[in-house]
Protein backbone atom coordinates (compact mmCIF):
# COMPACT_ATOMS: atom_id res chain seq x y z
CA UNK A 1 0.00 0.00 0.00
CA UNK A 2 1.03 3.69 -0.81
CA UNK A 3 1.28 6.56 1.76
CA UNK A 4 -2.47 7.24 0.66
CA UNK A 5 -3.81 3.92 0.71
CA UNK A 6 -3.55 3.39 -2.69
CA UNK A 7 -1.67 0.96 -4.87
CA UNK A 8 2.21 1.78 -5.12
CA UNK A 9 2.71 4.18 -8.02
CA UNK A 10 4.75 2.55 -11.08
CA UNK A 11 8.39 1.91 -10.18
CA UNK A 12 9.62 4.71 -12.78
CA UNK A 13 6.92 7.22 -11.45
CA UNK A 14 7.90 6.82 -7.49
CA UNK A 15 11.60 6.60 -8.53
CA UNK A 16 10.90 10.14 -10.62
CA UNK A 17 9.49 10.93 -7.31
CA UNK A 18 11.91 10.65 -4.86
CA UNK A 19 14.55 11.73 -7.05
CA UNK A 20 12.64 15.14 -7.23
CA UNK A 21 13.14 14.72 -3.44
CA UNK A 22 17.14 14.43 -3.31
CA UNK A 23 17.39 16.46 -5.62
CA UNK A 24 14.95 19.74 -4.16
CA UNK A 25 17.11 18.84 -0.46
CA UNK A 26 20.57 18.92 -2.17
CA UNK A 27 19.01 22.89 -3.80
CA UNK A 28 17.61 23.82 -0.53
CA UNK A 29 21.01 24.24 1.20
CA UNK A 30 22.15 25.89 -1.38
CA UNK A 31 18.86 28.68 -1.64
CA UNK A 32 18.51 28.99 1.90
CA UNK A 33 22.15 30.27 1.61
CA UNK A 34 22.00 32.86 -1.23
CA UNK A 35 18.38 34.00 0.57
CA UNK A 36 20.15 34.72 3.64
CA UNK A 37 23.24 36.17 2.04
CA UNK A 38 20.92 38.47 0.39
CA UNK A 39 19.41 39.45 3.40
CA UNK A 40 22.18 40.47 5.47
CA UNK A 41 23.74 42.36 2.88
CA UNK A 42 20.50 44.34 2.38
CA UNK A 43 20.35 45.13 5.89
CA UNK A 44 24.25 45.51 7.08
CA UNK A 45 26.03 45.54 3.76
CA UNK A 46 28.08 42.35 4.46
CA UNK A 47 27.60 38.63 5.09
CA UNK A 48 30.43 36.92 7.14
CA UNK A 49 30.43 33.30 7.23
CA UNK A 50 30.31 33.49 10.97
CA UNK A 51 26.91 35.38 10.66
CA UNK A 52 25.99 33.09 8.75
CA UNK A 53 26.77 30.12 10.49
CA UNK A 54 25.27 31.22 13.29
CA UNK A 55 21.65 32.06 11.89
CA UNK A 56 21.42 29.27 9.77
CA UNK A 57 22.12 27.14 12.66
CA UNK A 58 25.97 25.28 11.49
CA UNK A 59 29.38 25.16 12.40
CA UNK A 60 31.60 27.95 10.92
CA UNK A 61 33.83 25.01 9.53
CA UNK A 62 30.17 23.69 7.78
CA UNK A 63 29.24 27.29 6.62
CA UNK A 64 32.70 27.72 5.21
CA UNK A 65 32.25 24.36 2.76
CA UNK A 66 29.00 25.26 1.98
CA UNK A 67 30.38 28.81 0.64
CA UNK A 68 33.14 27.22 -0.97
CA UNK A 69 30.00 25.53 -3.12
CA UNK A 70 28.42 28.57 -4.11
CA UNK A 71 31.95 29.76 -4.88
CA UNK A 72 32.43 26.98 -7.24
CA UNK A 73 28.58 27.31 -8.55
CA UNK A 74 28.99 31.11 -9.47
CA UNK A 75 26.51 31.83 -6.91
CA UNK A 76 29.12 33.71 -4.73
CA UNK A 77 32.28 35.25 -4.36
CA UNK A 78 34.50 36.20 -1.28
CA UNK A 79 36.91 39.04 -0.44
CA UNK A 80 39.43 39.08 2.60
CA UNK A 81 38.46 40.60 5.49
CA UNK A 82 35.24 41.55 3.59
CA UNK A 83 32.71 38.39 3.55
CA UNK A 84 30.76 36.52 1.28
CA UNK A 85 29.04 38.61 -1.79
CA UNK A 86 26.35 37.21 -4.45
CA UNK A 87 27.35 37.18 -8.20
CA UNK A 88 24.06 38.46 -10.22
CA UNK A 89 23.32 34.22 -10.75
CA UNK A 90 23.34 34.31 -6.52
CA UNK A 91 21.44 37.23 -6.45
CA UNK A 92 19.19 35.84 -9.15
CA UNK A 93 18.56 33.04 -7.63
CA UNK A 94 18.04 34.30 -4.14
CA UNK A 95 15.15 36.57 -6.02
CA UNK A 96 13.64 33.47 -7.15
CA UNK A 97 13.28 31.99 -3.61
CA UNK A 98 12.17 34.77 -1.68
CA UNK A 99 9.01 34.64 -4.33
CA UNK A 100 8.48 31.18 -3.21
CA UNK A 101 8.53 31.43 -0.05
CA UNK A 102 6.41 34.59 -0.06
CA UNK A 103 4.08 32.46 -2.79
CA UNK A 104 3.96 29.67 -0.50
CA UNK A 105 3.49 31.70 3.18
CA UNK A 106 0.90 33.68 1.52
CA UNK A 107 -0.97 30.80 0.45
CA UNK A 108 -0.38 29.06 4.47
CA UNK A 109 -2.32 32.17 5.91
CA UNK A 110 -5.30 32.17 3.28
CA UNK A 111 -5.92 28.92 3.87
CA UNK A 112 -5.99 30.04 7.98
CA UNK A 113 -2.48 28.79 8.89
CA UNK A 114 -1.43 31.03 11.88
CA UNK A 115 1.57 32.99 10.72
CA UNK A 116 4.33 31.90 12.52
CA UNK A 117 3.75 28.26 11.40
CA UNK A 118 3.09 29.52 8.23
CA UNK A 119 6.86 31.40 7.81
CA UNK A 120 8.05 28.27 9.57
CA UNK A 121 6.69 25.17 6.86
CA UNK A 122 7.17 27.70 3.92
CA UNK A 123 10.99 26.95 4.57
CA UNK A 124 10.59 23.70 4.00
CA UNK A 125 8.09 23.83 1.56
CA UNK A 126 9.51 26.38 -0.84
CA UNK A 127 12.02 23.98 -1.87
CA UNK A 128 10.18 21.14 -2.74
CA UNK A 129 6.94 22.53 -4.52
CA UNK A 130 6.76 22.71 -8.19
CA UNK A 131 6.43 25.25 -10.74
CA UNK A 132 3.26 23.96 -11.61
CA UNK A 133 1.53 23.87 -7.82
CA UNK A 134 3.35 27.70 -7.71
CA UNK A 135 1.16 28.58 -10.78
CA UNK A 136 -1.92 27.31 -9.18
CA UNK A 137 -1.19 28.72 -5.72
CA UNK A 138 -0.76 31.97 -7.84
CA UNK A 139 -4.06 31.41 -9.69
CA UNK A 140 -5.68 30.48 -6.20
CA UNK A 141 -4.62 33.56 -3.96
CA UNK A 142 -6.37 35.87 -7.19
CA UNK A 143 -9.47 34.52 -6.65
CA UNK A 144 -9.55 35.29 -3.19
CA UNK A 145 -11.53 38.21 -2.43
Amino acid sequence: MSATGGKLPAERAQARRFGKTRSAQSSAVLEDYVELIADLLAESGEARPTDIARRVGVSHATAIKTIARLKRDGMATSKPYRGVFLTPAGEALAERVRVRHRLVVDLLLAIGVPAEAAEADAEGIEHHVSDATLKVFTQFLQQKP
